[in-house]
């Protein structure tokens, strides 16, 4: 049986739904971004429990479908920009169409209808959270960021940069910079 949880985006999340489960007795295969594969039914009891849990972590059970599917949607984003190793060779579109199973444009209405953005702009956001962690923790200039986050061009990538940061992409990785540096010194 699997069941669904909404804001498990890290790591972190994983680690601590795992010990939750642990914690009831709750015996599981699988723990992904999002989601978890439980062995055998939760009782009445053990789901609440679970639930409360959940959301003193902020984390959230999910029950209702479209909020699941939602889920999935952004799961499925958060893990292709954030935690593989490759961006896929194909359409976003495609990508998430075939992940999960159903008509892109079905997902996109849907996930436009209740988050109020379209998944496109939900990839952009990712992707620029993306390249501000490559700017600060790597050793990637600007045209190895864009090449591995597949923008056309650098001038592609710094223009969505700034249109949603307001700030070019060296400024920013600057302003960090003396940040840090300023922290360093305290």
């Amino acid at each position: 049986m699997t069941v669904y949880i909404k804001y498990m985006v890290s790591l972190r999340c994983k680690m601590m739904v795992q010990q939750e489960l642990e914690k009831l007795g709750i015996h599981y295969s699988e723990v992904e971004l999002g989601s978890v594969e439980v062995m055998e039914d939760m009782t009445a009891v053990q789901r609440e429990a679970f639930k409360r849990n959940l959301l003193k972590s902020g984390l959230e059970l999910l029950d209702d479908k479209r909020s699941i599917l939602i889920e999935k949607i952004k799961n499925v984003i958060v893990k292709m920009i954030h935690h593989d190793d490759e961006f896929p060779k194909i359409n976003y579109s495609d990508y998430i169409a075939e992940k999960l199973g159903y008509d892109y444009t079905y997902l996109s209405n849907m996930f436009s209808e209740i988050k109020g953005i379209n998944i496109q702009q939900f990839i952009i956001y990712h992707k620029i959270e993306k390249v501000k962690e490559l700017l600060l923790y790597q050793e990637l200039n600007l045209t190895e960021i864009s090449y591995r986050l597949h923008y056309s061009s650098v001038s592609h990538l710094s223009n969505q940069f700034k249109k949603v940061t307001g700030l070019s992409p060296s400024f920013y990785k600057k302003l960090r910079q003396k940040r840090n540096s300023n922290l360093e010194n305290i």
